[in-house]
């Protein structure tokens, strides 16, 4: 159950006259006194100080104001904004082709990494797609007349090369970050802006106090917002967000894809939402893009640091409450999980609630508790409501049963690594033991087929295209939290090949449940900046990185480790035949149990 909520006497609140004329606070939440039709309506273009499209002019922002009529006599209200780049809809854009064979270094196809050959021929291809319909209106949220009643005002802005806002799209590019920052500034007098016949318009109806919010990119731009520390930017939430480009379309150095958009890329989501009445002006910035992305190496360089916001989680300022399903394999939980640890590393004021869904807004799956949580959080930190939420549990999680727990803090307090060590028998189902193999190498292997789904590998009884290992049966339920990694040793008889690891729960049925996954591209094995190569033949230590995850295997059930290449629904697919061997003796799974060792000893030996 949420914890309890904190009542706060009204003679304490700073409530305005009357009802009709100010906010309204009740155990600490603000209360609907204002008429969500009762409104004023203004669109303004916001001068932000970037010329993302390289016209000579400043970019501005097409913004939409909704605010209470009360603000025309004297109220100021603090703001609740949502930016985004789909307001004016999409594009018809083809993904990239994925069925291409892995890029090995000075050998591939031509590829000269000095000029980009390669690359350069790959974006011509791709920009020939942009093709858009003119800009709509903005649509607004589900969350206005909730909020309007309440005492926020509700602003929209459309991010840049979108709708009516100049600028180009270039998926998270700092451009896009000082677009929607620039509306900030506007709301708090730093920023200028006009409306349709080119007069000044300031907003002194506001306090300046301004929350974001939204799902997914909606939810990305908050905490590029946030990572520069605007002042006046209070709170966010962002859900289902992005915190780093990179991990969203790659991962160690492997091209892989968010979740049913196999092919997707930066350019291809540029070119999307590329949705400005001028088709013309933004397609070499587009065309920067799909060369700068590297879809040949995969490796992390200065345009996706540029696209990077865990980095500068210490200059956050604003109070933030991350929220995103356990099962988003869109954006995947290790977005949220780095931001929010890196949050929680630099004191800023945090919150997570995860649920069981995938890529959606919670607002779907328990709106009154969960509206009431977003209500005391903006009441607390854009109208300065002491209703003690700062104090309450950081972490409210939904478990499989669809229950929720209230949690000191997440991953779950008590959370300690423990490792287990595979036992020959891959190729069918060998051992999964707390104890290493012991004796000399012991060598297993498999050969990839990029042509099968993992979910079906997983389940053959025995194959030469996946290796699997399982613990004895669990005895008592068993809780992951957060982060799990394969250490490998590995071999492979080409110089290049993917790895997927992947984590399974097996049923007393024999059902499974892939409960996560991770990829990694061998040749990134140092860094994920630097491409070494790979020596057939030659063992190397190579660690995959799991996404992030918090997960209860029941008793009766047992735990799997599965290896195999390429993962047909995420990773690039080169044509079978690909050999990896790992040996036993020296790879070992670490899982993030809450209890450790010793809990993972009791549970499954």
């Amino acid at each position: 159950m949420l914890a309890a909520l904190v009542t706060l006497p009204l003679g304490t609140l700073p409530v305005v006259a009357s009802a009709a004329e100010g906010p309204v606070f009740k155990d600490g939440e603000a209360q609907p006194v204002f008429d969500p039709k009762d409104v004023v309506k203004e669109s303004v273009w916001v001068r932000a100080p970037v010329d993302s499209d390289r016209d000579g002019r400043d970019d501005e922002v097409y913004t939409e104001v909704v605010r209470q009529k009360a603000t025309d006599r004297g109220l100021k209200v603090p703001v609740v904004f949502f930016n985004s780049p789909y307001f004016s809809g999409g594009n018809d854009v083809a993904n990239h082709n994925v069925d291409v064979e892995l890029y090995v270094p000075n050998r591939h196809g031509g590829y000269d990494k000095r000029d980009g050959s390669l690359l350069k021929a790959q974006a011509d291809e791709r920009i020939t797609a942009a093709v858009g319909p003119n800009a709509g209106p903005i649509r607004s949220g589900r969350y206005e007349d909730y909020f309007i009643s309440r005492g926020f005002a509700m602003v929209y802005a459309e991010s840049l090369g979108t709708g009516k806002s100049s600028g180009c799209p270039t998926s998270g590019g700092v451009n896009e970050t000082i677009g929607s920052k620039a509306v900030v500034d506007w709301l708090n007098g730093r920023a200028t802006a006009r409306n349709a016949a080119g007069a000044d318009v300031k907003a002194t109806w506001t306090t300046g106090n301004t929350a974001m919010m939204g799902v997914s990119y909606n939810g990305t731009l908050p905490n590029a917002v946030a990572s520069t520390g605007v002042e006046g930017l209070k709170a966010i939430v962002p859900i289902a967000a992005i915190s780093s480009w990179y991990d969203y379309y790659r991962a160690d150095g492997a091209v892989v894809a968010p979740g049913t958009f196999q092919g997707e890329d930066l350019d291809v989501l540029a070119e999307y939402v590329y949705t400005r009445a001028d088709r013309e002006i933004c397609k070499p910035v587009i065309a920067e893009i799909a060369r700068k992305q590297d879809r040949v190496t995969g490796d992390y360089s200065a345009f996706w640091d540029e696209r990077n916001y865990v980095k500068d989680a210490s200059k956050v300022k604003a109070a933030v409450l991350a929220v995103h399903g356990l099962s988003d394999w869109n954006v995947k939980v290790k977005h949220v999980y780095q931001w929010y640890e890196a949050l929680k590393k630099h004191g800023v004021e945090h919150k997570i609630w995860l649920h069981q869904a995938a890529h959606t807004d919670p607002d779907t799956l328990r709106s009154a508790e969960w509206r009431r949580t977003v209500n005391r959080w903006f009441s607390h930190y854009l109208y300065g409501i002491d209703n003690g939420i700062e104090k309450e549990p950081k972490s409210t999680i939904q478990r499989e049963d669809k229950s929720w727990v209230d949690e000191a803090e997440w991953p779950a307090p008590g959370t300690a690594p423990a490792r287990l060590f595979p036992w020959a028998g891959g190729s069918a189902k060998g051992a999964l033991r707390s104890a290493s193999v012991p004796g000399h190498a012991v060598v297993e292997s498999l050969r990839d087929d990029s042509s099968k789904l993992a979910d079906d590998l997983v389940d053959l009884p025995s194959s030469g295209n996946r290796l699997s290992y399982a613990t004895r049966v669990a005895s008592s339920d068993l809780r992951l939290s957060g982060v799990a990694r394969v250490d490998l040793a590995i071999s492979f008889d080409r110089p290049a090949a993917n790895v997927t690891a992947l984590l399974v729960d097996r049923a007393p049925d024999g059902t499974s449940h892939i409960i996560t996954r991770g990829w990694t591209d061998p040749q990134n094995r140092v860094d994920p900046s630097r491409t070494k190569p790979i020596a057939p033949g030659h063992t190397y230590r190579v660690e995959v990185e799991l996404e992030p995850q918090d997960y209860v295997v029941k008793a009766g059930h047992k735990v799997e480790f599965v290896l195999i290449s390429s993962d047909y629904d995420y990773t690039l697919r080169p044509k079978p035949g690909a050999g990896l061997s790992i040996d036993l003796t020296a790879t070992s799974v670490e899982l993030p149990v809450v209890g450790g060792r010793e809990a993972l000893r009791r549970s499954v030996g």
